[in-house]
């Protein structure tokens, strides 16, 4: 069952997958050291790792179809830019690829989850 913003049943899921998600952002920021460079990837990443559960729950609230669709999307691009912090934080070596693997999948796969729900939304 879904409302009539499009709003897909398992989006509970994902509400909760990017808060999960957001937590353990925290927890890679925090293991950033505190160098220069490292100050500042750890404030990027914070700052959109967290911004997508955020969306997700805006676009929970959303007040019309076009308004969700919009949320989502930000979520979506919020993520894509975690996913490129996370890259940029494991290639400089900041810290070990091995400590971002599973995280950084995580990026991946809300990406593309975030975009089904928007491919969904859009066709009904």
């Amino acid at each position: 069952m879904q409302n009539e913003f499009g709003h897909l049943p398992d989006t509970h899921d994902i509400t909760d997958r990017t808060l999960k998600y957001a937590l353990r952002i925290i927890k890679v920021t925090r293991a950033i050291p505190k160098s220069t460079e490292g100050s500042i990837f750890a404030r990027q990443l914070l700052r959109s790792g967290t911004s997508v559960g955020a969306n997700v729950e805006e676009a929970q609230a959303a007040s019309s179809k076009k308004e969700f669709i919009r949320r989502i999307n930000i979520a979506r691009a919020e993520a894509r830019e975690s996913l490129y912090w996370l890259r940029l934080v494991g290639k400089a070596m900041v810290l070990p690829a091995t400590r971002l693997r599973e995280i950084t999948k995580e990026s991946d796969e809300i990406v593309r989850i975030l975009t089904a729900i928007e491919k969904s939304a859009r066709s009904r």
